[in-house]
């Protein structure tokens, strides 16, 4: 942390990379977002590269929180399903601890840190019961809530729908690959993966983020049969920035 108690977030993402310090007495950046493209392959080292280059950006001092798209164990990645399975198995607070010349660093689950996010200063602040947020992006990351609890590493983008992986069909990026409608997507696609969400875990209330969510307006309207209350992620594509700051706050201990 930095004398005004700002904290650093990076999420790393399956196109991009961009980070900021964050005010978590808002819950929103401190300053304007760098960000850089995710390298294609996104290696360790490369993707380190680049995680050195926005930090370095802001000549950041203190504890780093970062997200990414995939399992995470401690620090150890266990999957990656959208960057370099290289990953696989790599200390990735160690890594980029090193590479950040000794900066803490506190590694977690991309769409965990956008939901830790939501639920403190966005669309889920104050909900009880179950609360199913959505990313919807290169995939679909998913964070689930009991009570405000978070049950980590859950990665419901990986349910099998008609004999696919759900992000394959309903992620924001199949709509765009296939170019479909935003009524067929909603319709066909999104709102079958809900309706499959739904039967499974019965959610109260589902968040939609990732960066679809600022065009929420063009699909939501669009769903039907789903008993749960669905609403766009209130810090849209800055909440896994957010949600990484306040996990190296804790990780701190700062609180």
């Amino acid at each position: 942390m930095n004398v005004f108690g700002n904290v650093f977030g990076v999420d790393i993402g399956g196109s991009g990379i961009k980070g900021a310090p964050v005010d978590l007495t808002r819950g929103d950046l401190a300053q304007p977002r760098h960000k850089v493209l995710t390298p294609q392959p996104a290696t360790p080292d490369d993707v380190a590269g680049r995680v050195v280059e926005v930090v370095s950006h802001f000549g950041w001092p203190g504890p780093v929180g970062v997200t990414f798209p995939g399992v995470v164990t401690g620090s150890t990645i266990r999957t990656a399903a959208n960057v370099d399975k290289n990953w696989i198995g790599v200390d990735a607070g160690k890594l980029l601890g090193d590479r950040l010349g000794g900066l803490p660093v506190t590694v977690l689950n991309d769409a965990d840190a956008a939901g830790i996010a939501e639920m403190s200063f966005g669309a889920g602040r104050g909900r009880q019961g179950t609360v199913i947020l959505l990313t919807l992006g290169t995939g679909i990351g998913s964070a689930v809530f009991r009570d405000g609890v978070l049950v980590p590493n859950t990665e419901l983008g990986h349910l099998e729908l008609k004999g696919h992986d759900a992000e394959k069909r309903a992620s924001s990026k199949a709509r765009e690959d296939e170019e479909l409608t935003w009524e067929h997507w909603a319709t066909r696609r999104l709102q079958k993966y809900l309706a499959h969400v739904e039967m499974l875990f019965s959610p109260e209330l589902f968040i939609i983020g990732g960066g679809v969510s600022r065009k929420a307006d063009k699909f939501l309207p669009l769903i039907e049969g789903i008993e749960a209350e669905i609403i766009p992620a209130q810090l849209q594509n800055n909440a896994g920035i957010v949600g990484a700051a306040m996990a190296a706050r804790t990780a701190s201990g700062a609180l």
